[in-house]
């Protein structure tokens, strides 16, 4: 593809699906941007200078025209298990009509649509949401395509899966999404010195990941970071529970450290926007597959079978009111793996406090879950080494 990859994106946050396509090595015009928060404007501004900004994609007329691809990943608010789980019809996920509109209302509309959104969109309230999608696609005149993949294909250690949905009127989204299959990596390359989990949860989850971190998240709606934390068990005891750094989240989502250190964005690593900011991004690397695929499209390798199933599939196409589930796994490629210790930093982790650690031990109690040798021990450990400091601190 010798002439720029023209792209677009709405609900743009920190720029995830366009540092993907720079990152893949493609000649690259971003013809605009449209973001409402303040914060992700900070750092698309810093990071992608010279770019327009539109604030609000409610007051978005039309989108440029001639666009090689125009990029959508749009709330999950409503969607994901962790929110409120509204539905396509909520407040913020919701507002996906409007990039429909949008495409309709441009004369030359873009080539290629990507949207990108968590898995449970597939059943919440029965699949309404992906119901709605397919049939304002197929309005557009478009064929479609999705995929649920795991972030771990990219080669970071963070076990995020989302669905990736391409469609086009001219051209063959099946060439995308399903012209790779690696198959799930085997367990044999993950190391056992780190586990990732979710120290917020312990009664009915875990969010449970070997050599890896579980899906970072956005934290709360006002803005209290919400970090897993990492089981080390090889590390002293002081250091053997931790919750990585800002920094090291920004590049467990493929981005480079410091990215959205930026003027105005707030710098806090505990209470500030930038743990939100890293949270609703989308991975670098999924989006770099993606622009590398429509660079160079190849034969579908999946086999499809015409779907009348009233769950949607894990991976699908479909047009004119067809179709079919794709067999295809969560990953198409098995990049070069980078181990958890090999991204965090275990100097500059914070310790997961005592009283966290309690809490966390306190759910557990009450199921059956972490079990694996040695956790709950460790744990254990880890909580009465912080009360003999503390009462030693006090006497």
């Amino acid at each position: 593809m010798s002439e720029p990859v023209r792209i677009g994106g709405l609900f743009a946050g920190i720029g995830g699906i366009e540092q993907g396509f720079h990152q893949a090595g493609l000649p690259v015009e971003t013809a605009m941007l449209c973001e409402w928060w303040q914060p992700a404007q900070d750092v698309l501004a810093a990071r992608f200078p010279g770019v327009p900004i539109h604030p609000d994609v409610r007051d978005l007329e039309a989108v440029p025209e001639h666009l090689d691809v125009l990029a959508a990943g749009f709330p999950c608010t409503d969607l994901s298990q962790a929110g409120r789980t509204a539905g396509i019809k909520g407040a913020n996920s919701g507002l996906v009509r409007h990039v429909f509109d949008a495409v309709k209302a441009t004369k030359r509309p873009p080539t290629w649509l990507l949207i990108e959104n968590v898995q449970n969109m597939l059943a919440l309230d029965g699949g309404q949401a992906m119901t709605y999608l397919v049939s304002a696609i197929e309005a557009l005149g478009y064929r479609w395509a999705y995929r649920l993949v795991d972030s771990r294909f990219t080669g970071v250690p963070q076990r995020r899966r989302r669905v990736i949905m391409l469609a086009s009127a001219t051209q063959d989204p099946r060439t995308v999404l399903f012209a790779d299959e690696a198959g799930p990596r085997p367990e044999s390359e993950l190391n056992r010195d780190a586990f990732g989990f979710y120290w917020t949860e312990g009664r009915a989850g875990l969010g449970w990941a070997q050599d890896a971190i579980p899906t970072i998240k956005g934290g709360s709606t006002i803005g209290i970071a919400s970090p897993p934390a990492i089981w080390v068990p090889g590390a002293p005891l002081e250091q053997r529970f931790v919750k990585p750094t800002i920094e090291d989240a920004e590049e467990l989502q493929g981005f480079p450290r410091g990215w959205t250190a930026v003027t105005g964005s707030g710098v806090s690593r505990k209470n500030g926007p930038r743990w939100k900011l890293v949270g609703n991004a989308v991975t670098v690397g999924v989006s770099e597959w993606v622009a590398r695929r429509i660079a160079n499209p190849g034969t579908p390798i999946s086999s499809f079978t015409q779907w009348t199933s009233l769950r949607w599939p894990s991976a699908a196409w479909g047009e004119k009111g067809r179709v079919w589930s794709a067999e295809a796994s969560e990953f198409p490629e098995h990049a070069l793996y980078r181990h958890l210790l090999d991204v965090v930093r275990l100097a500059d982790a914070e310790p997961l406090s005592e009283r966290a650690a309690a809490g966390f031990w306190r759910r557990l109690q009450q199921g059956n879950l972490g079990q694996y040798p040695g956790f709950r021990a460790d744990l254990a450990a880890y909580i009465s080494s912080h009360r003999l400091v503390t009462l030693g601190e006090a006497g």
